[in-house]
């Protein structure tokens, strides 16, 4: 089976998308390994799913189905336990629940589920692949043959070896950059030219001030009721459901009384405020 462009919903307007419209798509082959995904949105500026493994399974690659992108990516591990592997240089991260996993372009990786439940990881790629950095891309790098699950040189040096960075960047709560801003707790955990990937958390019974972005956003609810509103669009979601809001469009978010509302969000390219540009 050869390769397969994923699907690519896009939207010109605000949309709430709900769990259950997310589009469907069965992503690899039989040496790669299988995984479904549910894709919110796949537009010009950017790209987000969330993409499941049952306990046990993995995605690693084959000639056709090659795991090497010129993207930005970060995975946020919704359920189960990711391991994420470099296979080229032998980087290995173990995410939980919360925890995200952070690399950038022509990084290899492969993907393992060690927990008892099924995997489900919410995953931001910019620049997306409708501009030609996924499968397209991936084809012009060079094969990968050999693959290496460790690094080098631990066994008796572990204190020096550490120091070496890694390809993989593991992300958890206390490494975001917090800040208080109109009326909600941001926590950016990655900002780079191509990809900003935050979470917003929204007090019970409080409204932020409206925000806008150069870039487009995917915000995803994890916790509470989060109501979005944007241009004509007023909606109420609940965990699994997400919300498109387009490059400069103005837009707010408030919680029901008595709960906090939780979500996290990725913009794509430019997470600056249109003004700044």
């Amino acid at each position: 089976m050869g390769y397969r462009p994923s699907p690519r919903p896009s939207f010109e307007a605000p949309t709430a998308i709900r769990q259950a419209d997310a589009v469907r798509h069965t992503w690899g082959d039989e040496d790669a390994g299988f995984v479904e995904d549910w894709i919110y949105v796949s537009s010009q500026l950017l790209h987000a799913i969330v993409f499941e493994l049952p306990p046990g399974g993995a995605f690693r690659h084959s000639d056709s189905f090659r795991t090497v992108f010129a993207a930005d990516e970060l995975l946020h591990v919704l359920e189960g336990t990711l391991v994420l592997a470099n296979p080229e240089t032998g980087d290995v991260v173990r995410a939980e629940p919360g925890e995200s996993v952070f690399f950038r372009r022509d990084t290899w990786h492969h993907g393992f589920s060690y927990g008892d439940d099924a995997l489900r990881v919410l995953e931001f790629f910019a620049p997306p692949p409708a501009t030609g950095t996924s499968g397209a891309y991936a084809q012009t790098r060079p094969y990968l043959e050999r693959s290496v699950y460790a690094r080098e040189g631990i066994a008796g040096n572990l204190v020096h070896a550490v120091d070496r960075p890694s390809s993989l960047r593991l992300l958890r709560a206390g490494d975001a950059a917090w800040q208080l801003d109109r009326g909600v707790l941001v926590g950016l955990m990655v900002s780079t030219e191509h990809l900003t990937v935050g979470t917003v958390t929204v007090p019970a019974g409080q409204t932020s001030s409206e925000e806008a972005h150069d870039g487009e956003e995917l915000l995803y609810v994890t916790r509470g009721e989060l109501r979005v509103e944007s241009g004509d669009v007023d909606a109420s979601l609940t965990p699994g459901d997400a919300f498109f809001v387009p490059a400069g469009t103005s837009h707010r978010y408030s919680a029901t009384p008595g709960r906090v509302a939780e979500a996290i969000f990725g913009v794509g390219p430019s997470w600056e405020p249109p003004s700044a540009q």
